[in-house]
């Protein structure tokens, strides 16, 4: 019988190393099947810029995987039951159960609500596509009426930075709101700070410091100090969560609901499961998590698939870095940061600002989408049989 291995999620860590163990393993003693509720890629990095009426590429996965033997299910995830290594789906046709020898956890991330009354009626965000168009459509709304409209993002983290100065650019007709929680870009050096400042003044944003949102509701924002922001379309950017499925399954996770996992991403309480992208909590080189980020993404789905096919065939697993080295902040299509930090986390005093900066993320971001959508490149066309006992136990061999 095929050793079966089942990818949950095919974002960019679960696209990506689906295919690149399909091409490493021998197809007559593997099979492989990804889950994903769309059809198609979503450069979840750039929903932002969909919301604010660009147009974004969005791959189809049965292209991405053709060839490599992949089967791809369009289904939702509603429950993993790592005792009886099951994981149960949903679909158009009703759903069912997928049995797997070796599971990959890449479901990523949704936004967070923090528990803030009104968000989950009356809020709009850019997490997901359908969520980006639909924020999409009460802009183009907004952008027919005279006046124009009032939009108030709430959230001075990279998205939230992000969406502000997109829809500023994108929809000049429209009054855009940033809401900081402290003060805005405390994350980054103080040059940066003050170009992103610059950026802001630019494209007529209008930001509210030291600011927190109490409650959401149609037409305004509360805020903890008691005044009142209108709002006829609030995006809500602050912070993401994982969903409970892992945690339900009885999979050791964190508080946040993250799994915990080990240095080459492999389930501490589940040896056969693993987990990528914003779904794992992994510790980085630097002794602290990895943030929720592409990067990230990129790191941890290198090491799983280190991992996977080195357990698999008997081989030593040489661990991949797991290292954060910089925020890249787009501020519309000409303009962005590049903000290096150091062990710590903390920002370096030097950045890169303005259009160099743009094209450097346009660059990752263009390396990203055909990375993932191009996952078997450059792979040896060999594929390696596996071992008579692939390892399962937790201490699996680990390269010097």
């Amino acid at each position: 019988m095929k050793h079966r291995i089942v990818v949950l999620g095919a974002g960019y860590a679960g696209a990506y190393v689906a295919g690149t163990v399909a091409r490493r393993l021998s197809p007559e003693d593997t099979g492989i099947t990804v889950v994903n509720a769309e059809p198609d890629f979503v450069q979840r990095l750039r929903l932002h810029q969909l919301a604010a009426g660009q147009e974004i590429e969005a791959p189809q996965l049965a292209d991405v995987f053709v060839g490599t033997g992949i089967e791809l299910r369009l289904a939702r995830v509603t429950a993993v039951d790592p005792e009886r290594q099951v994981v149960a789906v949903a679909d158009a046709d009703g759903g069912g159960e997928l049995r797997y020898d070796t599971l990959l956890y890449a479901l990523g991330s949704h936004v967070a609500d923090h528990g803030v009354p009104g968000v989950a009626e009356h809020a709009f965000d850019v997490t997901g596509r359908p969520s980006a168009l639909r924020l999409r459509e009460r802009l183009d709304s907004l952008g027919r009426r005279d006046g124009g409209g009032r939009v108030l993002v709430v959230g001075d983290g990279l998205t939230g930075i992000e969406t502000a100065t997109e829809i500023a650019e994108s929809r000049p007709g429209l009054s855009v709101t940033l809401v900081a929680r402290g003060e805005l870009g405390a994350q980054l050096s103080a040059g940066a700070r003050g170009h992103l400042r610059q950026a802001c003044d630019r494209l007529g944003i209008t930001v509210l410091e030291h600011t927190s949102v109490e409650a959401v509701e149609a037409a305004r924002v509360l805020c903890a100090d008691g005044t009142a922001v209108a709002s006829e379309a609030t995006v809500w950017t602050a912070g993401f969560a994982v969903d409970p499925i892992a945690a339900a399954g009885g999979l050791e996770v964190t508080e946040s609901g993250r799994i915990v996992v080990d240095r080459t991403m492999r389930s501490v309480s589940h040896p056969n499961v693993y987990a990528v992208g914003d779904s794992a909590y992994a510790i980085g080189d630097n002794g602290r998590p990895l943030p929720m980020s592409c990067a990230s993404a990129g790191y941890t789905g290198r090491q799983a698939t280190a991992a996977i096919v080195g357990s698999l065939t008997g081989r030593a697993i040489p661990h991949i870095k797991l290292e954060y080295l910089a925020n890249h902040i787009s501020l519309g299509r000409r303009d962005g940061i590049l903000q290096l930090v150091d062990d710590e986390a903390r920002a370096k005093p030097k950045y890169v600002g303005g259009r160099k900066a743009a094209r450097i993320k346009a660059g990752i971001l263009r390396m990203s989408l055909w990375a993932t959508s191009h996952p078997t490149f450059g792979l040896p066309k060999r594929r390696r049989s596996l071992a008579a006992a692939p390892d399962a136990s937790a201490e699996h061999r680990v390269a010097a």
